[in-house]
């Protein structure tokens, strides 16, 4: 009879052994309302991980956070045709409120450009109150057909960031900043995903934006993630809400504006990126427990042995959390490899009798004897290594899933099990066309050394080409 927790394998079923992950590591549940998800505290706490870690290189690029309305007008959406166009088909309007009929819809909103932007009119003055940059935490609603927890849910909780500026090349250069300081660094360096950076085709920009900038991440079964964008918004939300300033001549301008977002899609792309047959794999820096210590026995001095290792853990930075005792042991490791808790350590009494403790990696199985009076120091190395061998080893899973092609329809065929690469204008109108038919897609458009362009119209710029959630 197969285990309880047994996990369907990813060269089985991938989409359920994503879900069987999400339920069995007790991150989420779908929520009574089809499309809405309850995060559970687990699932709510790696999130928290990704908004602390976000939230500080946010402040760095010198955002400041605000809270606009959950509930806008309607009339907002109607001054910026290409927003509607883009969004009607997902908005949740309310019509009804007290019982009563209301005199005008409210939308629950699916991003904030048009409330911020009117309150952007109403701030902004003079030159002088430009760069204004501000970040929202918060929930969006867009109603979704074919839902999927983390990925793809009527309601999700993201960062959504909104700022205005004097002119075209500063609005660009802090879109590209967000891009590449606050998303990017976090997916490498955080999240260890080393996900490709460019732009997007001009079909697949944002709806008013003029230049959309995104994270393209690898999952595990060969399909892309776009984990995060940047959006040049140009003059057109300015236009539409009024948003001007004062130049130092005393004329009035219109402001250019960006916006750019992050949501909890990312812990669906953590899931993907790095887990394996046996769950979840956390990268230290992104887990919110690093070490768990496990009793292989509930006895009172294998209890207090583990106590006092959280506590030398723990002084020594290590995130800690103690499993007690409580069920078989083979069941408790079962449940933290699901997890994908970086590494456990099992306290038994012969191991205590020669004063040793076993320390596993999650990553790669592997199990090491360590004196427990060097366990602290060896911790934080083993962190320190784990993390290094989870970003070098999704670097080499993405590259070696990379196909050079010279034709779509080559690119079409490598993006079957990966990622294809090819020159940007060899795919063109019918290309994309094309490829968009075979549920393909350019995921974004880069320099051929893997930076962001500017624009589309670089030369020699190449497309990564992909199946794509």
């Amino acid at each position: 009879m197969a285990s309880p927790n047994a996990l369907t394998s990813q060269t089985e079923d991938f989409p359920r052994w994503y879900q069987d992950v999400v339920a069995k590591a007790e991150m989420a549940d779908n929520g009574p309302v089809r499309g809405t998800m309850v995060i559970r505290p687990y699932g709510y706490a790696l999130w928290e991980r990704i908004q602390a870690e976000m939230d500080a290189r946010i402040k760095r690029a010198g955002a400041q956070n605000a809270y606009f309305p959950l509930f806008i007008p309607q009339e907002y959406f109607a001054r910026e045709a290409e927003h509607v166009e883009g969004f009607s088909p997902e908005l949740a309007v309310v019509t009804y409120a007290g019982g009563e009929e209301l005199s005008e819809p409210v939308v629950v909103r699916p991003t904030s450009e048009t409330v911020i932007g009117e309150f952007m009119a109403k701030w902004i003055q003079s030159h002088r109150d430009l760069p204004l940059l501000l970040n929202q935490w918060a929930n969006v609603v867009r109603w979704e057909l074919r839902p999927r927890l983390f990925l793809r849910s009527s309601e999700f909780l993201w960062q959504e960031g909104h700022t205005a500026h004097v002119s075209y090349e500063d609005a660009a250069a802090y879109a590209m900043r967000i891009h590449l300081e606050v998303y990017h660094d976090l997916l490498v360096n955080v999240m260890a995903v080393p996900a490709y950076v460019g732009i997007k085709p001009p079909s697949e920009r944002f709806a008013g934006a003029i230049n959309s900038l995104t994270c393209e991440g690898m999952m595990r079964d060969g399909k892309a993630l776009q984990m995060t964008t940047s959006h040049e918004l140009g003059q057109n939300f300015a236009r539409a809400f009024n948003i001007v300033y004062q130049n130092e001549a005393g004329q009035s301008e219109l402001c250019y504006t960006t916006s750019w977002g992050a949501s909890t899609r990312l812990v669906g792309g953590l899931i993907m990126a790095h887990g394996d047959d046996r769950g979840l794999v956390v990268p230290p820096r992104m887990a919110p427990i690093q070490a768990v210590v496990v009793a292989v026995r509930d006895e009172p001095e294998v209890l207090e042995a583990c106590a006092s290792i959280e506590a030398a853990l723990r002084a020594a930075g290590v995130a800690t959390s103690v499993d007690r005792g409580r069920g078989s042991f083979g069941r408790r490791v079962t449940d933290w490899e699901i997890k994908g808790v970086p590494l456990r350590v099992e306290v038994g009494p012969r191991d205590l009798a020669n004063g040793v403790v076993t320390v596993v990696r999650r990553d790669d199985g592997s199990k090491l004897v360590v004196s427990i009076d060097q366990l602290a120091a060896r911790a934080t190395e083993l962190l320190d290594d784990l993390q290094r061998a989870l970003l070098e080893n999704a670097r080499i899973r993405r590259d070696a899933a990379t196909t050079d092609v010279e034709t779509v329809e080559q690119a079409i065929e490598a993006a079957q099990t990966g990622f294809a690469r090819i020159a940007w204008d060899r795919i063109g109108d019918e290309g994309e066309a094309r490829l968009n038919d075979l549920a393909v897609s350019v995921r974004c458009i880069q320099r051929a050394d893997g930076t962001t362009p500017d624009n589309p119209d670089e030369a020699d710029l190449v497309a990564i080409v992909a199946k794509a959630y």
